[in-house]
C-alpha cells in the first residue's frame, strides 16, 4: 500500500472535520434550559435534540464505512458535511416560521445526524490511510484534540449566538460546514481510494477473520468507547444544568465554566497521544487509568455536589479522564486492520461512539441529576469496563499489523 507523508496543512484540514461535527451536540448544550423554557418541554425531551443528532449517525456510520473502503474516504467526507450544513438550516428556519417547530427541529437533527455519520470516524480512517509507524498515535491525538476543542469552542460559541436568538446555534451549523467541505474535496489527496477491485465476498471474509482474530478485544474495545462518551455527554448536561441552577451562571459566563473540563479534555488528549508516541507498551495501561479515573471522578461528585468542588470532580473526570481515554482507544482500533477494512472497522466504533453521546444525557436526565444513586451506578459501571479492558483486551494483537 502506497503512504505519503501527512503535511500539517491536511492535518489542520483532518482536524477541521472532528471540530465542525462535535458542534453538533457540544454547542446545544449550554442552551437547553433556553429551549425547555421556549419550547416547553422537560429534561427528557431536550435530551432528545442530542439522541435525533447521534442516533442516526450511529446507524449509518457502518455503511458508510464500508462504502468507504469501496470507493474512497473523501468522497464520503464531503457530501455528508453538506448534508450536516443542511439539517441546521432546516432547524434553524423552522424555529423562525413555525409556532411549534419542535418536531421539525428534530427532523433537522436527524438530517444532521446522517451527515455526521460520514465524518469523524472516516477523517481517523483516513489519517491512518496516510500515516505510518508511531507518528499515528500523534496524529490522532491531534484529531481527538481538535473533536476536543470543539467541544471547548462550542458552549462559548453556544451562548455568545444564543444571546441574538436560541435558534440562531442552528444556521452556525451551515456557516462552518460548507467550508469544511469544500476544503476536503479539494484540499486532500487521498492514496488509493476504494478497494482496487477487490470483490465483496473477499471483503466479507476478510473482515470475518479480522473479527475472528480480534473480536474480543475490539468488542471491548466498542464498550470503552461506549462507556467514555455517555459519561462525558452526561456529565456535561449534567453540569449546563448545575451552571443554571445553583449557581446562576448563564451566557458566555455558562460558556466559559463548560469550556474548563472540555479543555481539560482536549489538552489532555494531545498530550497523551504525543506521550504515547514513543512508548506504544503503555497504550494499553493509560486507556485503563483514564477510565479508572473517570469513575473515581464520579463516585466523588455526590461528596461536593453542593460545593464548588464540583468542577474540579467534572474538570478530573470528564476532563483528565475521558481525555487519557481516547487517543490509545483510537489508535488501537484504526491500527487494527488494513486500509481494505479500516473505514467499516473504525466506522463500528464511531456508531458506539455516537450511541454513546446519544444515550448520556437522556439516562442522566431520566434518572435525575439530583438522585446520589446516578453517579455511584454510573461510576460503578464505568470501573466494571475498566476491569474488562484490563483482562480481555490485547493491545499487541490489536496492532500487530500496524508493527509488521
Amino acid at each position: 500500500m502506497k503512504r505519503q507523508k501527512l503535511g500539517w496543512s491536511e492535518l489542520a484540514i483532518l482536524g477541521a472535520v472532528p471540530f465542525v461535527m462535535v458542534l453538533g451536540n457540544s454547542m446545544l448544550i449550554p442552551v437547553f434550559p433556553k429551549f425547555e423554557q421556549v419550547l416547553h418541554i422537560n429534561q427528557v425531551k431536550v435530551g432528545l435534540l442530542v439522541t435525533a443528532f447521534s442516533l442516526p449517525a450511529g446507524l449509518l456510520i457502518p455503511f458508510t464505512g464500508m462504502l468507504s473502503d469501496r470507493i474512497g474516504r473523501k468522497i464520503i467526507i464531503a457530501p455528508a458535511l453538506v448534508l450536516y450544513g443542511l439539517g441546521g438550516l432546516v432547524a434553524g428556519i423552522a424555529s423562525v416560521t413555525m409556532r411549534e417547530p419542535f418536531t421539525m427541529i428534530l427532523a433537522g437533527r436527524v438530517l444532521q445526524g446522517l451527515g455526521a455519520g460520514g465524518t469523524y470516524q472516516l477523517a481517523m480512517a483516513l489519517t491512518a490511510d496516510l500515516t505510518t509507524g508511531e507518528k499515528l498515535t500523534r496524529y490522532l491525538g491531534f484529531l481527538e484534540a481538535s473533536n476536543g476543542f470543539g467541544k471547548v469552542v462550542s458552549p462559548i460559541l453556544g451562548s455568545l449566538v444564543a444571546m441574538i436568538s436560541w435558534y440562531t446555534p442552528f444556521f452556525v451549523y451551515g456557516v462552518l460546514a460548507f467550508p469544511v467541505a469544500a476544503l476536503v474535496w479539494f484540499g486532500l489527496n487521498e492514496p488509493n481510494p476504494g478497494g482496487e477491485g477487490e470483490s465483496w465476498s473477499k471483503y466479507f471474509a476478510a473482515l470475518g477473520q479480522i473479527f475472528k482474530k480480534k473480536g474480543i478485544s475490539l468488542g471491548v474495545a466498542f464498550l470503552i468507547g461506549f462507556v467514555a462518551l455517555a459519561v462525558l455527554f452526561g456529565f456535561l448536561s449534567y453540569l449546563s444544568d448545575v451552571l443554571e441552577q445553583r449557581f446562576h451562571l448563564r451566557g458566555v459566563m455558562k460558556g466559559l465554566a463548560m469550556a474548563v473540563p472540555v479543555s481539560a479534555m482536549a489538552l489532555t488528549s494531545y498530550g497523551t497521544g504525543v506521550f504515547l508516541e514513543k512508548r506504544r507498551p503503555l497504550i494499553k495501561g493509560t486507556l485503563i487509568l483514564g477510565m479508572g479515573i473517570a469513575a473515581l471522578s464520579l463516585g466523588a461528585v455526590p461528596l461536593c455536589i453542593n460545593t464548588r468542588f464540583i468542577f474540579p470532580a467534572t474538570v478530573i473526570g470528564a476532563g483528565i479522564g475521558i481525555g487519557m481515554v481516547l487517543p490509545p482507544l483510537n489508535t488501537m482500533i484504526t491500527a487494527a486492520t488494513s486500509q481494505e477494512e479500516r473505514g467499516v472497522v473504525t466506522s463500528l466504533y464511531g456508531t458506539v461512539r455516537f450511541f454513546g453521546v446519544a444515550a448520556g444525557p437522556p439516562v442522566f436526565g431520566a434518572i435525575g441529576f439530583e438522585q446520589v444513586s446516578l453517579f455511584y451506578g454510573v461510576g460503578a459501571v464505568t470501573l466494571a469496563v475498566a476491569v474488562l479492558g484490563y483482562l480481555l483486551i490485547n493491545s499487541r494483537q490489536l496492532m500487530e499489523l500496524e508493527a509488521s
